[in-house]
């Protein structure tokens, strides 16, 4: 029989925080998290805004020699496993070793590091440049050094599948522990890619927002005046545990994963099936991967990253997933408050999902100030709302049609 899979360790790193909570509170609060970039010179290009983590200092979580090893994307990772795991107390000696896996996903891996490698050998030549530079680039180095960090030696890899890769990750661990391979997972996703080369890319992309001198209005997820992403960078994971694996060592549970799934739109490398098909596949299937009723749920966290054509698809998603009950379910974007941190968003909107069950409120969709007939559902606008929930449900769309959907419950 399939055992239940339990939440007993969030972390994060956002631009909204340095910490879980931190995070969640100024979500909560409404607190935008998009200013001038500061990773590097700006003044060049299009677009000279991002949603930037403030004020993190690799020392404060590893060596520094270490620290210089690891691309930013690496660091971020290597702080929320740290935060994650002890808050979860997991520790090796209460299961072997094979028995705990690491599923720690990016989109992209280490842009900036390699931008730099790039940079150094056009300038100075190969024998400058850092013979660290192939694990500081690969987009598994997160999951590897974590494994190495903490002595897992369960199956440890990255899900790369764009902006769905870190609730891809989160639900291929979720799927390794119940099947049994595995008793507890450290999973989620991690991104730093406000560089130079991935902001330019993106904005040739056609995706970000170019508002640099209208920043209290933007990014404006499901408004009919929305522009584009403004994109972000930190990391969120979380400790799955079996729940009996969990109950056994007297852990604190803060939620329960029900159900997780996948789909493919099979349409175009970057734009969204334009009825949300494959978006509505992914939330149907995850719903009754978890046994969920779609009466239940009471939230969606929805992927809502601002652009035209992904918040008009999602909205037909979620409307032929749920018929006419999608009126009356609560859908936000928390992406108007952190960014769009690609590989890592999906996981932090997981977190999200959990403490909304475990508060009671719902965070707002902030910016939000014109209704867009294409978009009609409750995005619960500005502000949060208080709202007792047993059920939450987390979007992630990505480029290439890769949808996932997480489900959380309320753990009793």
């Amino acid at each position: 029989m399939e055992e239940r899979v339990v939440i007993t360790g969030m972390g994060a790193i956002s631009p909204l925080g340095l910490t879980v909570e931190e995070t969640w509170r100024n979500v909560v609060n409404g607190e935008s998290g998009i200013g001038p970039i500061t990773l590097f010179d700006a003044s060049a290009l299009a677009v000279r805004v991002a949603c930037e983590v403030k004020g993190f200092a690799p020392e404060n979580y590893m060596d520094p020699k270490e620290a210089r090893r690891r691309d930013r994307f690496e660091q971020f990772a290597t702080a929320v496993a740290n935060q994650a795991i002890q808050q979860s107390g997991l520790e090796v000696s209460e299961t072997g070793a094979d028995r705990i896996g690491v599923m720690v996903s990016s989109a992209i891996g280490g842009l900036g590091s390699l931008e730099t490698a790039v940079y150094t050998f056009q300038r100075e030549g190969a024998r400058r440049v850092t013979p660290f530079i192939i694990p500081m680039l690969m987009g598994n180095g997160a999951a590897g050094l974590i494994s190495i960090d903490h002595g897992y030696m369960g199956p440890a890899f990255s899900v790369t599948s764009a902006c769905a890769a870190g609730a891809d990750g989160i639900g291929t661990a979720w799927s390794l522990i119940r099947s049994g391979v595995i008793d507890a997972a450290i999973a989620g996703g991690t991104e730093a890619t406000i560089t130079g080369i991935g902001v330019a890319a993106f904005d040739r992309a056609g995706a970000i927002s170019r508002r640099n001198d209208d920043i209290s209005h933007s990014p404006q997820p499901f408004d009919l005046n929305r522009d584009g992403l403004v994109m972000g960078e930190g990391a969120a994971v979380v400790v799955l545990e079996r729940e009996s694996h969990a109950r056994r060592r007297g852990a604190q549970i803060f939620g329960e994963l029900a159900g997780y799934a996948a789909s493919a739109d099979g349409f175009h490398i970057t734009a969204p099936l334009e009825d949300g098909a494959g978006g509505t596949l992914a939330i149907r299937r995850a719903l009754e991967s978890a046994r969920v009723d779609p009466g239940e749920v009471g939230y969606i966290s929805a992927h809502g990253t601002g652009t035209v054509l992904n918040d008009r698809a999602e909205t037909r998603a979620i409307k032929s997933a749920f018929g006419e009950r999608a009126y009356h379910i609560p859908v936000s974007s928390t992406k108007s408050m952190t960014g769009h941190m690609m590989g890592a968003t999906g996981a932090l909107e997981a977190i999200f999902c959990t403490l909304a069950i475990r508060d009671g409120v719902v965070p707002p969709t902030i910016h939000y100030q014109t209704p867009d007939p294409d978009c009609d559902l409750d995005y619960v606008p500005n502000q949060a709302r208080q709202i007792a929930l047993q059920v939450a449900i987390s979007n992630a769309f990505g480029f290439g049609g890769h949808n996932a959907v997480l489900v959380i419950r309320r753990y009793t």
